[in-house]
C-alpha cells in the first residue's frame, strides 16, 4: 500500500470514534463469549451501577461534579494547592495563567503513570504521606513550582524546550523522594518522556511557538481554533496527538508516524493499514480532559466532551473485574504480570472503554438525567475511578489492581 494509505490509517487511528468503534467490537465478541481471555457477565452491571451511584452521591450529593482531570489530585486533602501556588500571579492576564496551567497539566500528566505499591510521597508542608496518583501529582507540582522544567530563572512556572531536555534522573529521584526503600516504577521512562517532550516542542512551532518553544503556548493555538469562544474537545485531543506523537516509545508506526498507545488484537479485521490495530490513547485523553479547566477559565468553552472516551486504566478496568462484570477464563492468570501489549491487557482495556459507555447510560437512566446534565467526564470523576479504587481496597490488602500490568511509565 502507498504512503497515502498509511497516512489515512494514522488519521483513522487518532480519531476517538475509532477507539469507541473497535472497543465496541470486542464487547460484541464478549457478549457472544468469543474472547480469548475474558467472559462478560451482564447480570453484574446492575450492582455496578448501584455501587457507582452510591459513590457519586456520597462525594457529590448535589451532582455538582467537576471534570475528571489532573486538577482534582492537586486538591487532595481539601487543599487547593494550585490556587495557593498561583496566588502570587494574580495580576497576570487570564491568558498567562492558562499557559502556566497547561505547562503544569501536561508535565504532571506525563508523570502520572502507575507508581507501584511501595512508593510514597511525603508532602513537606503537611507531613502527610500520599501514594499513587495523588502522590505523583504533588511531587510533579513541586517540581514545576521550583522551576525544574524552565530554562528561565525569572519565570520558573513554565515548561520550555530547554528546561525539559535538561531534566535528569537525579532531578526526578530528588523531587519524588525515590530511594531503595521508596522505589518508583518507571523512573527512567518518565525522564525520557519529559526529555522527549522538550525535543518535540521545536518541531511544532504552530503549536508551541517559535521563540523559546513552551508547552503552555498550546493555549494560543487552541484559542485560535475556537469559534465564538467555543472549542471542541476533539481539537484539544488532535493537537495533543500531533504535538506529542514523537515522545512515546516507538512500538508501532505507520508512514513514519509513531502510533503511541495503539496495540494489536487479532479480532480487529480491516482491509486497510489499520488492520488488527486498536487505539486507546489513554494518556492523551487524560491530558485532554485536564486541559478543559485551563481553557474554560480563560473564557473559552470546551464543547463535545462526549466525543472523547472513558479511560482504559486499571481503576476503571478493575471496577468491572472486582464487581464480577468481567472474569478471566483462566483465573490463574491474575497471579502473573502482563505486558501492556498482550492480548489479555488489550481485551481488558477495550472492554473497559465500551463498558464505561454502557455504565454511563444506565446511571443516567437511573438518575433521570440527560447526557448534557451528566457527561461521561463527570461520571469518571464522580464516579468510576474512585469506585475502582474502593473495590480494590475491599478485595486486596495492598489496594492494587486485580490484574497486574508491567509499566514503563508511559502507557498508564
Amino acid at each position: 500500500m502507498s504512503l497515502a494509505d498509511e497516512t489515512d490509517a494514522v488519521r483513522l487511528l487518532r480519531n476517538p470514534k475509532t477507539i469507541r468503534e473497535r472497543c465496541q467490537e470486542l464487547l460484541i465478541l464478549a457478549d457472544a463469549d468469543k474472547l480469548l481471555h475474558f467472559r462478560l457477565h451482564r447480570q453484574c452491571l446492575d450492582k455496578t451501577v448501584d455501587y457507582v451511584i452510591a459513590t457519586i452521591e456520597a462525594r457529590y450529593p448535589n451532582l455538582d461534579i467537576p471534570p475528571h482531570s489532573r486538577w482534582r489530585h492537586f486538591q487532595v486533602g481539601g487543599i487547593d494547592r494550585w490556587n495557593l501556588l498561583s496566588g502570587k500571579y494574580h495580576s497576570n492576564s487570564p491568558e498567562d495563567i492558562a499557559r502556566m496551567r497547561i505547562d503544569l497539566a501536561v508535565t504532571s500528566v506525563l508523570l502520572d503513570a502507575g507508581a507501584g505499591d511501595k512508593w510514597r510521597y511525603v508532602e513537606a508542608e503537611s507531613g502527610i504521606s500520599y501514594a499513587r496518583s495523588e502522590g505523583l501529582a504533588l511531587a510533579s507540582l513541586q517540581m514545576f513550582a521550583t522551576g525544574t522544567f524552565s530554562s528561565d530563572p525569572a519565570n520558573p512556572m513554565q515548561a520550555d524546550a530547554t528546561g525539559l531536555t535538561s531534566v535528569r534522573t537525579t532531578d526526578l529521584d530528588r523531587a519524588f523522594q525515590v530511594r531503595s526503600s521508596n522505589p518508583l516504577i518507571g523512573v527512567s521512562g518518565r525522564v525520557a518522556l519529559l526529555r522527549s517532550l522538550g525535543a518535540a516542542l521545536p518541531m511544532h512551532p504552530d503549536l508551541f511557538g517559535k521563540q523559546c518553544p513552551r508547552v503552555g503556548n498550546l493555549f494560543d493555538y487552541l484559542a485560535s481554533r475556537a469559534v465564538d469562544k467555543q472549542l471542541p474537545a476533539t481539537e484539544i485531543f488532535a493537537a495533543i496527538l500531533r504535538g506529542l506523537a514523537t515522545i512515546w516509545p516507538r512500538r508501532l508506526s505507520l508512514g513514519g508516524e509513531n502510533l503511541g498507545d495503539v496495540w494489536h488484537h487479532h479480532a480487529i479485521k480491516r482491509d486497510d493499514r489499520s488492520d488488527g490495530l486498536i487505539p486507546f490513547h489513554k494518556l492523551s485523553q487524560w491530558l485532554s480532559y485536564s486541559l478543559i479547566e485551563p481553557m474554560e477559565e480563560s473564557g473559552i468553552h470546551v464543547t463535545g466532551l462526549e466525543d472523547l472516551t472513558g479511560l482504559p486504566e486499571y481503576r476503571n478496568g478493575g471496577l468491572f473485574v472486582d464487581l464480577g462484570v468481567l472474569t478471566l477464563r483462566q483465573p490463574q492468570l491474575a497471579q502473573q504480570i502482563h505486558e501492556p501489549g498482550s492480548q489479555l491487557v488489550t481485551e481488558w482495556r477495550a472492554l473497559t472503554v465500551a463498558l464505561l459507555d454502557e455504565l454511563a447510560k444506565l446511571i443516567r437512566i437511573r438518575l433521570k438525567l440527560g447526557i448534557e446534565d451528566l457527561p461521561l467526564v463527570q461520571i469518571l470523576e464522580g464516579g468510576t475511578w474512585i469506585s475502582g479504587r474502593k473495590t480494590a481496597a475491599e478485595h486486596r490488602a495492598d489496594g492494587g489492581p486485580p490484574i497486574v500490568v508491567r509499566s514503563d511509565g508511559t502507557v498508564f
